[in-house]
């Protein structure tokens, strides 16, 4: 268990997990207005379930299922198109691993495993959420209405705009 930071909205929780080892950052890149910066830097609390050199995971505070996971780039980047080529394969690693260790630890049938980019991102901070998933849990499939193509041509032409753009952006 990880420590919670003295003061702020959850005060009760804080002093009630308080008390555990306080860990300094590996990495200089961090934002002090970020919450999971502070908690790389070991200044505010968390669950900790993974702490490496390239990333921590640790339990979301407000969990869909119990189990689900944050995991973060010590290093502060706000979206997985600003992670740095060299972190991509660190970061998701860590989610296979997570994911299949969370599947055995916890007697899940199967994972969810998610980032938002800057829409419905609660924390300007690359997070990846890996939520443990049990057939009949309650969640089906995406969590937001689902749509179809106009017709044929439309999917087409939404497939040759995203591989014109990938081609032109290189490897």
């Amino acid at each position: 268990m990880h420590r919670r930071a003295p003061g702020g909205s959850r005060g009760a929780l804080r002093r009630a997990v308080g008390g555990a080892r306080r860990r300094r950052s590996r990495r200089p890149e961090v934002s002090q207005a970020c919450v999971f910066c502070r908690i790389i830097a070991g200044e505010a609390p968390a669950h900790i379930v993974l702490d490496d050199e390239c990333c921590l995971a640790f339990l979301d505070l407000r969990p869909l299922f119990p189990g689900h996971v944050l995991i973060v780039p010590r290093a502060h980047h706000e979206t997985l198109a600003d992670l740095p080529e060299a972190l991509v394969g660190p970061l998701f690693s860590r989610v296979r691993r997570l994911a299949r260790v969370m599947e055995e630890a916890l007697g899940a049938a199967g994972s969810f495993v998610a980032a938002n980019n800057r829409v419905s991102q609660s924390v300007a901070h690359l997070h990846v959420h890996v939520v443990p998933r049990n057939r009949k849990d309650g969640l089906r499939g995406f969590f937001w209405p689902r749509q179809r193509y106009r017709d044929e041509v439309h999917a087409a032409e939404v497939a040759a705009t995203l591989r014109a753009a990938l081609a032109a952006s290189g490897p």
